[in-house]
């Protein structure tokens, strides 16, 4: 386990794309002003020694020195000491939409994106919960078992997309069916799952499902994200938007909220329907929910004692500075033989 305590150091990086930049112009710079002094054969006799490939060599190892800079001020830390804390808490599960309607940009920026935003946001006002993911359309498909690991979760989340499921179309019962394999039998822990979907459901088996969850002793509560109105599934390459995806008939499909079938797997299984739309409501709206819940002692393991990697960087760093600093721009003997870029032509 590591942590990265100061990643606004990782700006820094945008040296490197500078240094890279400023090397071609000068090259391109060379070029043209050595072609006006004199002939390729003549610059050849003037600067037999001339080396391209120790230029970029040194351009490398610069851009290499960088990286272990920043890496040194962001000072990642590698957990050493790993203990056995107890908590109280609520199992919860998520299971995100990432059906082709979940592209919809009927609520900003897309429902997908919006319904990560959301969850995200819930995480990070949990205090001792255990969470776990699992991504549905047609089939569903764990992401990440129950944990205590927040950023792990985030991490997961935000990988999420609509390619990540070949099968598509939204089945919410096979998204119930994965939850309830998710919670561990043996601890009496309240479960929660959270279904955050538009509602679009091909299944006719979710109601069923929802109740046997419920016999279970789990509770769901479903977020809708979209519009009534509804809006076109966009069809993008390189986040372009090439066209709308068309039914038989050549029209457009718009696909909407539909809250009806969300509101009744929430009703069947004792859990609560709220609209997406306000991040902050429904932030509010969950935390109400799992305040008002017992909290059950588990075990959890976790890192207490972490030691600063930082000095592994930071000498790196300088000594791959000390070796650009006398790394000279003349061939040396064995690249004159190997006649790296046909220099020796």
């Amino acid at each position: 386990m590591f942590q990265l305590e100061e990643k606004i150091w990782f700006w820094t990086l945008a040296i490197i794309p500078v240094i890279i930049v400023l090397f071609l112009l000068l090259q391109f710079w060379r070029y043209r002003t050595q072609k006006k002094f004199a002939d390729k054969e003549l610059l050849k006799r003037l600067s037999p020694n001339k080396s391209l490939f120790k230029s970029i060599l040194k351009v490398v190892v610069l851009s290499l020195a960088f990286l272990c800079l920043t890496i040194a001020l962001v000072n990642p830390k590698v957990g050493t000491k790993l203990e056995t804390v107890k908590r109280e808490g609520v199992d919860i599960v998520f299971a995100v939409d990432v059906s082709k309607s979940m592209l919809a940009e009927d609520i900003a920026p897309n429902r997908l994106e919006k319904s990560k935003q959301l969850v995200t946001q819930i995480i990070n006002n949990l205090a001792s919960d255990r969470v776990g993911i699992i991504a549905y359309a047609g089939k569903a498909f764990p992401q990440l078992p129950i944990t205590t690991d927040y950023g792990s979760a985030k991490m997961f989340l935000n990988n999420m997309n609509t390619d990540m499921l070949s099968s598509q179309g939204t089945a919410i019962n096979e998204a119930i069916k994965l939850a309830t394999t998710y919670f561990d039998n043996e601890e009496q822990t309240n479960r929660v799952l959270i279904i955050i979907s538009d509602g679009e459901d091909h299944s006719e088996d979710a109601l069923a499902y929802a109740e046997q969850a419920s016999e279970e002793g789990i509770k769901i509560f479903t977020i809708g994200v979209g519009d009534l109105k509804g809006g076109p599934i966009p069809i993008k390459r390189n986040g372009i938007i090439l066209n709308y995806k068309k039914d038989n008939q050549g029209e457009t499909v718009i696909t909407r909220l539909n809250e009806d079938t969300l509101k009744k797997i929430a009703e069947e299984a004792n859990g609560a329907y709220i609209n997406g739309k306000n991040t902050n409501d429904v932030v509010e709206h969950i935390r109400e929910i799992l305040n008002g819940m017992d909290k059950t002692e588990f075990e959890a393991k976790q890192f207490a004692d972490f030691k600063d990697q930082f000095q592994w960087f930071l000498g790196l760093g300088i000594f791959l500075l000390l070796i650009d600093v006398f790394l000279l721009e003349r061939k040396t003997g064995w690249l004159k033989k190997l006649n790296l870029f046909n220099e020796n032509l």
